[in-house]
């Protein structure tokens, strides 16, 4: 059975993780809904995304090998 502190923990790393990458996007579309972006501008937030979807497979990656 999994005692409590591992349950909060758990939960905790989950909420947080959701709220990281919710502010990740609205960070990389510069804070504008994407209905009022250009198309120059959704491109580049696209862009943004993946350079961030990049970041964090890099990271993970280091995580790995460096433990």
């Amino acid at each position: 059975m999994m005692d409590l502190n591992r349950l909060f923990t758990m939960l905790y790393r989950m909420v947080f993780r959701s709220a990281v990458n919710t502010g990740v996007d609205v960070a990389s579309r510069g804070g504008k809904a994407p209905e009022d972006m250009t198309p120059e501008e959704r491109k580049a937030a696209r862009a943004n995304r993946e350079m961030a979807a990049k970041a964090k497979r890099t990271l993970r990656m280091g995580r790995r090998f460096f433990r």
